[in-house]
């Protein structure tokens, strides 16, 4: 019986060092207490003496099934391999794809001035209304006045030209038929000086009224002519100060955005500040034509009021001949 139970040990001692050889090296590393298993398995192989006597080669069999647990056990010990190797490599790939993603900056939005403006706020959106406006004014004004004192200083000099040798103001009126100016309301100013005058002995005092009366028209004339001159002052002199006013509501603004974000990024800041800045340039695009044009017709308008001041010479004169004219035939009648 003592060798029948010899024999069954060392028989489970051949099968478990047998099936450990043939188990992986891998497995064997990972699995290290498994083998604490099998020793634990032979421990009730003395307690089968019994049925060892009636069948000798049962104690033989018996051992595989607890030989054939770490056989078993092994591929499941071996299986976690796999996905231990997949999940230590996934981290790595997982880190060099986010180190690209890391060192990608934000893109930044467009900022074309269309965009910036969309993007403004509501005041500085005003603001920028307003500045384009005046600058559509200031160029309306350009082309009106520039069209308007061309005809009004050809129109001078043609007339003037044609009452170059005349004689009187019935002549001159003549000449310049019915058209209506500068011209022809000096010549009437005088003619009707001169008969509302008529019997009196002073010359003077009809050169003193008529004087008065070409003095009227001259300024009326001035006040005409410089119609629209008024808004190129005030657009040229205000116009950086209301754009610098947008650009500082534009900056505060961005600056409350800072704050709120927490970031200084330019991703962040340039967008608004942009904007801001853009209220500027509109109102520096709106000053610059607006001082140029005013100064350029206050020129064009100073050489057209002295063609006026010719003008209202040539009419005196003509009123100054008609007079002598008149008092020379009195006394040549009074001396027949």
């Amino acid at each position: 019986m003592k060798l029948t139970s010899f024999q069954a040990s060392l028989a489970a001692a051949v099968l478990l060092t047998a099936t450990w050889l043939a188990v992986p090296v891998s497995a064997q590393t990972q699995t290290q207490p498994a083998p604490a298993r099998p020793a634990a398995a032979p421990a009730p192989v003395p307690a089968q003496p019994a049925a060892a006597v009636t069948t000798p080669p049962a104690p033989i069999a018996a051992p595989a099934p607890t030989t054939a647990a770490p056989a078993a056990a092994a591929p499941v010990a071996a299986a976690p391999s796999r996905p231990a190797t997949e999940a230590a490599v996934a981290p790595v790939s997982e880190a060099g794809s986010a180190a690209p993603k890391a060192g990608i900056a934000p893109a930044m939005k467009e900022l074309s001035p269309w965009v910036m403006f969309m993007s403004a706020d509501v005041i500085v959106k005003a603001v920028m209304i307003g500045l384009a406006f005046a600058s559509l004014v200031t160029w309306t004004v350009f082309i009106a006045k520039s069209i308007e004192l061309s005809f009004a200083s050809a129109k001078l000099r043609s007339a003037l030209k044609k009452i170059a040798d005349v004689r009187s103001l019935a002549e001159a009126q003549m000449a310049l038929g019915t058209k209506e100016g500068i011209l022809p309301s000096f010549l009437t100013a005088a003619l009707r000086e001169a008969r509302m005058s008529a019997g009196l002995s002073s010359d003077s005092g009809i050169k003193e009224r008529a004087a008065s009366s070409f003095a009227e028209i001259v300024r009326a004339e001035q006040r005409r002519i410089r119609i629209g001159m008024g808004f190129l002052a005030t657009i040229g002199s205000t116009s950086p100060f209301v754009g610098l006013f947008g650009t500082v509501w534009g900056i505060m603004n961005s600056f409350i955005g800072i704050s709120k974000s927490q970031t200084t990024n330019l991703a962040v800041v340039a967008p608004g500040i942009a904007e801001a800045l853009l209220a500027t340039a509109i109102g520096l695009v709106a000053a610059i034509p607006a001082v140029i044009i005013y100064n350029h017709f206050s020129r064009v308008t100073k050489g057209y009021l002295e063609l006026v001041s010719r003008a209202s010479g040539a009419a005196a004169r003509l009123l100054s001949r008609d007079l002598d004219r008149s008092h020379g035939s009195a006394h040549s009648r009074a001396a027949e």
